[in-house]
């Protein structure tokens, strides 16, 4: 495969001194590493540390999904028209150049650095490193063109700049183009095959030689040996499984719409077969999860016992749990629960849950009661929303959203109230007190992939590929997996409004992206996948009003995005810089 050489512009960042080496303070050179391993394995690390987290990012408060109950919110002011190549708080171009510049030292590195006398040792623990490198290479390549790709002025589909290779800030020359779309795929496709062919699927202890691969039993390597550089001490560090799901992010998002390009050759095919390679490792269909609808709470004390780097079966991969906080429930609760009521979730998300039999509430066969609107609905409207009537925090608290309800909680009752009559209730532990004056901290799990989501890729890109019951090369359909899923929310198995859609590729494809919308609701995702649909921007966010048992939807906010906002900008001040860049059209 061709290989790409772009030179990380590096002067985008302040103190670039810091890009070319570990900071001062660390009074330590790149060139000790050859002595000092852990020192070297610092370059990786940081890697590891500007993995962005988009589960707890909030973004859907520039979306449809919800909005933001303060206008000093960065997200507020995205919707509101200001976002900006000068004012972009979604911008992953520093980090992400940042993360591949300490990438590459390591690579560079590598070949001299002794990390065991013990000859398979050192081998394994070189193969390791290098595998994990390039997998979080892939991973901060696709970030950055999920964040800034897109199309120039000229036409042409363009990816951020990537390198192979580390800069020095006195011989390189920063001055060079963009990388085509098609060329940043290509170079995430390479490290994930490069990644693949050192890393074990899992990190997990084997007890016997015959496990060893034979590449390592030839120079003498033993099971002990493999499970001091890939047993289960290494857990939460990048994997082939993870790997493989990287690789099913980027297809998806290249195949995607936004990106249909006759220079892009990645297809729906190829993004249903990456996903479906990560869906056959979790046992495929039957693999889902049955507990990972409110994988947030504490389901079977999964997240108690999730020490040694475990997680739940819904968990594909996680960073470190830390210590037991209630910071997310003081953001997010209602202000009864002594929680600043952040997050405020829209009348439109809540419209997007069908009823319990399945149907949209739109459709005539739904029972749909707009007198009564939470009656009877789809259960996962009351696990991830707080609405009028829903109780909520550790003592089971009634939250009345009413405007003459007589509590704080009501619609615009104070500064910390809803602004559309809900809140955020997905994510929170409800065994959290957020009273001051007793405090009941609790452990959270901050999820990087969950299966859900890999599950639901596959759902997308098959039914563009094979049709809805097609299933290409693999052993399920579209079809199969919006039916497990439905079915693990609760709603009945034969699911009328599924089987009337089941041959109708263009209403399959309505459903999964409501499906998407649903599960992944407050995660992270929305604001993506919308640009990537071409979908409406500017859809007003809606919320509810209720006064004297009277319903009543009211506008709330209205979205101000221009049609070329599809697309996030390149940094202004790079564009300044540099003759070569181009920026994406419209900004």
């Amino acid at each position: 495969m061709k290989k790409l050489y772009i030179i990380l512009l590096l002067t985008v960042f302040v103190g670039c001194e810091d890009v070319i080496e570990p900071a001062l303070e660390n009074n330590r050179s790149v060139n000790d590493e050859g002595i000092e391993p852990r020192f070297a394995h610092g370059l990786l690390v940081n890697g590891y540390a500007r993995i962005p987290m988009d589960s707890w990012s909030f973004n859907d408060m520039a979306t449809d999904d919800a909005v933001a109950n303060t206008e000093n919110n960065v997200y507020f002011g995205v919707a509101d028209g200001q976002w900006a190549a000068n004012n972009n708080p979604l911008e992953e171009w520093q980090n992400s150049l940042t993360a591949l510049q300490y990438l590459n030292l390591m690579l560079e590195r590598l070949d001299g650095i002794e990390f065991s006398a013990l000859e398979p040792v050192d081998v394994m623990f070189q193969d390791r490193i290098r595998g994990e490198a390039h997998a979080l290479r892939a991973l901060f390549v696709y970030h950055l063109l999920r964040s800034h790709g897109g199309r120039a002025t000229d036409g042409a589909l363009l990816g951020g700049p990537i390198f192979l290779e580390s800069t020095n800030p006195t011989t390189s020359d920063f001055n060079i183009p963009r990388a085509t779309f098609e060329e940043c795929m290509q170079q995430i496709y390479s490290d994930t095959e490069a990644a693949l062919a050192l890393l074990p699927n899992d990190y997990e202890n084997i007890s016997d030689d015959s496990e060893v691969p034979d590449k390592y039993l030839e120079i003498g390597g033993s099971f002990d040996h493999y499970n001091r550089v890939f047993g289960e001490d290494a857990r939460l560090l990048i994997t082939g499984r993870i790997t493989r799901a990287i690789r099913a992010q980027a297809a998806l998002l290249a195949a995607s719409p936004a990106f249909n390009d006759p220079t892009n050759t990645t297809t729906w095919a190829d993004a249903a077969n990456y996903a479906a390679e990560v869906i056959d490792l979790n046992g495929g269909i039957t693999g889902l999860d049955p507990n990972g609808l409110v994988w947030y709470t504490n389901a079977n004390g999964q997240i108690a016992s999730a020490g040694s780097g475990l997680s739940s079966p819904e968990i594909l991969w996680r960073g470190s749990l830390g210590g037991p906080s209630s910071n997310l429930e003081e953001t997010h609760y209602p202000p009864t629960l002594f929680g600043d009521g952040l997050l405020n979730p829209t009348q439109n998300l809540v419209d997007a849950f069908p009823m319990s039999n399945g149907y949209p509430i739109t459709h005539p066969a739904s029972g749909y009661d707009p007198a009564n609107p939470y009656a009877g609905r789809d259960p996962r409207l009351s696990e991830f929303i707080i609405y009028n009537g829903s109780t909520a925090g550790p003592n089971g608290s009634v939250i009345l959203t009413t405007v003459d309800g007589g509590t704080n909680d009501g619609l615009n009752q104070a500064e910390t109230s809803t602004r559309t009559g809900y809140y955020m209730k997905k994510l929170l532990r409800q065994d959290v007190n957020a009273n001051p004056n007793s405090i009941n901290a609790q452990l959270h799990v901050q999820p990087r992939i969950r299966y859900t989501e890999i599950y639901l890729a596959y759902a997308e890109a098959a039914n563009e590929a094979f049709g809805p019951e097609g299933t290409g090369p693999n052993q399920y359909s579209a079809y199969d997996v919006i039916k497990s899923i439905r079915m693990r929310a609760g709603i009945p198995d034969n699911d009328p409004y599924l089987e009337s859609i089941r041959n109708d590729k263009f209403a399959m494809r309505e459903l999964i992206r409501n499906e998407r919308r649903l599960e992944l609701c407050f995660e992270g995702f929305r604001f993506w996948d919308l640009r990537r649909w071409n979908e409406d921007l500017t859809e007003a966010a809606r919320g509810i009003q209720i006064e004297s048992g009277f319903y009543q939807v009211i506008e709330v906010d209205n979205r101000n995005f221009e049609s070329y906002m599809k697309y996030g900008p390149v940094p202004d001040s790079e564009m300044l810089k540099f003759s070569e860049l181009k920026q994406n059209a419209g900004w």
